[in-house]
């Protein structure tokens, strides 16, 4: 044994391959910024980390507008001074008509941000009422937006939702086939009125597709819940990602109130099986 870190080979010293971080794998915990639409940035930036969590998703809609790279710029100034990671970027493509056009933007946006993903929809056409030609044609339209994004060093991932092509695991996964591009996921989160034991069934069979995970706590429909009222869903569908370094962005708390979120990244953080000091 040498006691160093390379591996001989009969032509000499091979580097051993890069260490694994510490922190590989951890879910990291955060925020979608859509949740408190009408607070500024900077805001949403001191919640987020008075309630201990790491990453966050800026939305296109209200804080983080495409067409406003000033604006793009100050938030990723904001990210930085309080050190959360800006981990996606909640567009509103569609891949409808036209947009292809503008998404080169978008992907511009999300570089501006530090962002590593884009979420984008399926279209806005729910599985069972989408003709043929409209669902080949979104299925275009994403593949030419992966292609977009890979130019950027970005990934996709569809939002899974309703009225779209990603409103049940069966089509998502068929979409995921059709687009065919190594940069392209999916969201997870639970479907609504659907009860825990196939919810968890879903992201089980969605498997390594999944990129990353909105959690709230509905039922029934979209009555908002504190997350503790269903965490035993969570306990489990975080158990599913553990090691997988799957990011879970709280969305939508109880009444849109920005002072319950430290209590609701709590919950999730137990979920999760970790303690507020091993967050960096």
């Amino acid at each position: 044994m040498t006691g160093t870190n390379s591996r001989v080979g009969r032509a000499g010293p091979v580097p051993a391959d890069p260490p694994t971080p510490p922190d590989a794998g951890r879910t990291r915990l955060g925020l979608c910024s859509v949740t408190f639409r009408r607070l500024r940035a900077l805001e949403v930036a001191r919640y987020a980390v008075h309630a201990g969590l790491e990453v966050v998703e800026w939305g296109a809609d209200v804080h983080a507008p495409a067409e406003d790279p000033d604006t793009v710029r100050a938030v990723r100034e904001i990210s930085d001074r309080y050190g959360l990671t800006c981990c996606s970027y909640g567009s509103y493509f569609r891949a409808s008509p036209g947009e292809p056009a503008g998404f080169p933007a978008v992907a511009r946006a999300a570089v501006l941000l530090g962002a590593e993903r884009i979420r984008v929809w399926a279209g806005g056409t729910g599985s069972r009422y989408v003709q043929p030609d409209e669902r080949h044609a979104t299925v275009l339209r994403l593949r030419e937006a992966a292609r977009i994004a890979a130019d950027h060093g970005l990934t996709l991932a569809t939002e899974f939702h309703g009225n779209t092509l990603t409103d049940t695991v069966a089509s998502t996964l068929r979409l995921l086939d059709e687009v065919n591009a190594a940069n392209v996921h999916t969201y997870w989160q639970p479907p609504l009125d659907v009860p825990d034991e196939e919810a968890l069934a879903g992201l089980t069979e969605l498997g390594d597709r999944v990129a990353a995970v909105h959690a709230f706590s509905w039922w029934p429909g979209n009555t908002r819940l504190p997350l503790a009222e269903r965490q035993s869903l969570w306990t489990a569908a975080l158990g599913l990602l553990d090691g997988r370094g799957i990011d879970t962005l709280m969305e939508f708390v109880p009444g849109d109130d920005p002072e319950v979120l430290a209590h609701e990244a709590a919950v999730l953080r137990q979920a999760a099986g970790q303690t507020l000091s091993a967050q960096p």
